[in-house]
């Protein structure tokens, strides 16, 4: 028997609606169920609620039920645990996910017969080393973003490459992304379009304030150190999370994970189709 776990967009009605029906499936063939705290409130499953921190060790797979926010949020919680994602799309672009909601019992049904494959996909690694404190790390999906503070002006941001400085930007802010987020924030800000599964380091500037405005793509290996300078403080998201200021001094540092994002397909996945089809270009 397995254990599945269930993560669902918090405002969208139809997603609990979903929980409470994919529940009842898996229960009634024998399967274990686990739902965040927070989701297993609004979804009426509260029996079967977890802390976040117990959702991933040992879980088989986890669906998720809502948009590319979701999806970011369920890979933050199960993903060092190595647990695999079934993206079901109960949202509006829905680039991430690979289900549409009336294939979610069908989907587990194959995944759970073994009729499923797994794809890979790049994690960062974004340290945080404070001028004074500790060190924090964080697993990021699509990227780390250091930016403007919301009523401030433009940031300093000194960037080294393997321990070896490269330039110092003045912009509203830097991007570093994954290949996955290349059709993100990185996207709207000019960069690249990389394929997802490929492996690489993605830094872009946004509303860069030098004459040095493009996207640089690094080895996967490579080493990213962006400092705070000057006397204003920046802002610091991962995968859309707000985690606070930075400070002169204060530093992030990105590679890539040793760990990966494990997105469940069924059947061959066409990144070009796909990207034609999420951003509506027409064959001409």
């Amino acid at each position: 028997m397995a254990t599945v776990g269930l993560v669902l967009h918090h405002e969208r009605g139809q997603a609990a609606e979903l929980a409470t029906e994919a529940a009842a499936w898996l229960l009634g063939a024998g399967h274990d169920v686990r739902v965040p705290q927070p989701d297993a409130d609004i979804a009426g499953l509260s029996e079967h609620a977890v802390s976040d921190g117990d959702l991933g060790p040992g879980l088989d797979v986890a669906v998720s039920l809502g948009g590319d926010g979701t999806m970011l949020r369920t890979v933050d919680l199960v993903a060092a645990a190595g647990v695999p994602i079934i993206g079901v799309n109960v949202g509006q672009m829905g680039y991430l996910t690979d289900i549409e909601p009336d294939g979610t019992l069908g989907a587990l049904e194959q995944f759970l017969a073994g009729r499923r494959t797994i794809e890979e996909r790049m994690l960062l690694r974004v340290r945080v080393e404070p001028a004074e404190g500790e060190p924090v790390e964080h697993l990021a999906f699509n990227e780390a973003v250091v930016e403007k503070t919301p009523m401030g002006h433009t940031v300093r941001l000194a960037v080294e490459v393997d321990g070896e400085f490269f330039t110092t930007y003045a912009a509203d802010g830097l991007i570093v992304a994954t290949p996955t987020g290349s059709t993100a924030y990185a996207f709207s800000a000019r960069g690249p379009i990389v394929a997802p599964t490929h492996r690489a380091l993605l830094l872009t500037p946004v509303s860069p304030h030098m004459l040095f405005d493009r996207t640089l793509v690094l080895e996967p290996d490579a080493e990213l150190r962006l400092v705070v300078g000057g006397h204003r403080a920046a802002t610091l998201s991962v995968d859309g999370r707000n985690l606070g200021e930075l400070g002169r001094g204060d530093a992030i540092v990105c590679t890539a994970s040793d760990r990966s994002a494990r997105l469940v397909t069924f059947g061959p996945r066409d990144f070009l189709e796909r990207l034609k089809s999420k951003f509506g270009l027409e064959d001409r």
